[in-house]
């Protein structure tokens, strides 16, 4: 290819485009007159305007790795276009079907984004690029934001204290993986992996074969009113229930929902509050009540639990969710005692809604003296 592709935005960082290219790809500096970057949440868009000039990195892949800039690239559902360089040449650039026109966004600066998003985006784009082997492009598209939730999520765990009070004291070499596959994609995904861990004699177990359920962090908040002594509970169908073919598929459950990539979990569950029951929560509401596993042995969601302090309306059993997301959620305000009333006739059945009323049973004396 004659022409250099000319990168705007997060493939100017080095380390992501070596994982993205499959190897180590150099380039050079160069510029767009014609355009300006501008931020979108948090990300780079390329605007025409007369006078500025881009700054960007210039690129001469090979066949290979150009290939492999396509693929990535239509994850976004950006394409390949020829647009003059100012200087009586062309180069290739990526960008959207329809071109944006942002007047008020403030220019994006690589470096911000690299300490934010950097290290996750490497992950991810390194595991999605593996997956593009033997996945549709159409299934990559879906998967590759979980994959960057869940790349935050690897993050955050490997900065995390890890305690052995009475556990085993944990070495990097008391796993050893052998292979791994990921036999589905999309939405969420499986990974499969061969592998021996240390047993607790000191030796290496046989090769053993484990397949997980890969998934974000998550949070759940479970809003009270200690004036009133009130609770807000949301209800919805739930997949998991039909599949277990009970009676009823509608599940009673604190406010809960995925950590978006880049976002910390305080943030999420303000964020889910008003999605889900349209409250709006300030982060000093929140206690924590404690960080979990609902299924180590399978899934790798961790939940951050909380209970938010707050004044809450009375129940009206208002209807949220995100239409984007087709969920239909109604929001229940109920007693105290009556929630302790659902857990003990086992109508709630969600098990961090179990786990949190538990915790406000024991907790509730001394945030009601507050």
């Amino acid at each position: 290819m004659s022409d250099p592709v000319f990168l705007f935005g997060t493939l100017r960082h080095a380390p992501l485009r070596a994982a993205v290219l499959g190897g180590d790809a150099p380039a050079q500096v160069g510029q767009l007159p014609g355009y300006i970057v501008l931020e979108q949440a948090g990300y780079p868009v390329l605007v025409a305007r007369d006078g500025a000039s881009a700054f960007g990195s210039l690129l001469r892949p090979n066949a290979t790795q150009l290939a492999r800039l396509d693929l990535y690239e239509s994850l976004f559902d950006y394409t390949r276009h020829s647009v003059p360089d100012g200087q009586g040449g062309h180069v290739w650039l990526y960008r959207p079907a329809q071109a944006l026109t942002l007047t008020d966004a403030a220019p994006w600066v690589l470096a911000d984004w690299v300490a934010q998003m950097g290290e996750a985006a490497i992950l991810a784009s390194t595991e999605i690029m593996a997956l593009a082997r033997v996945h549709s492009t159409e299934a990559l598209s879906v998967r590759y934001p979980m994959l960057l939730a869940h790349a935050c999520a690897r993050l955050r765990g490997r900065s995390e204290p890890a305690p052995h009070n009475l556990r085993r004291a944990a070495q990097r070499d008391d796993v050893d993986s052998v292979s791994t596959a990921q036999p589905y994609a999309y939405f969420f995904g499986v990974q499969s992996d061969d592998l021996r861990f240390r047993r607790f004699d000191g030796t290496l177990s046989p090769v053993v074969r484990r397949a997980g359920f890969v998934m974000t962090d998550a949070v759940t908040v479970l809003p009270y009113d200690p004036v009133r002594d009130c609770v807000l509970l949301v209800e919805q169908f739930r997949y998991g229930l039909y599949l277990r073919d009970v009676a009823n598929c509608w599940s009673l459950e604190a406010i809960a929902g995925r950590i978006d990539a880049g976002e910390q979990p305080e943030g999420a569950a303000l964020r889910e509050a008003q999605e889900e029951a349209s409250l709006e929560l300030s982060a000093g509401a929140l206690r924590f009540v404690g960080q979990s596993y609902p299924s180590p042995g399978s899934i790798s969601e961790c939940l951050f639990q909380y209970v938010a302090l707050c004044k809450l309306p009375e129940d009206d059993r208002a209807i949220g969710g995100l239409e984007s997301e087709h969920e239909d959620i109604r929001r229940h305000v109920i007693s105290f005692a009556r929630l302790m009333q659902l857990v003990e006739s086992g109508e709630i059945q969600n098990g961090p809604l179990l786990t949190t009323a538990y915790w406000l049973a024991l907790n509730r004396d001394r945030l009601r003296a507050v």
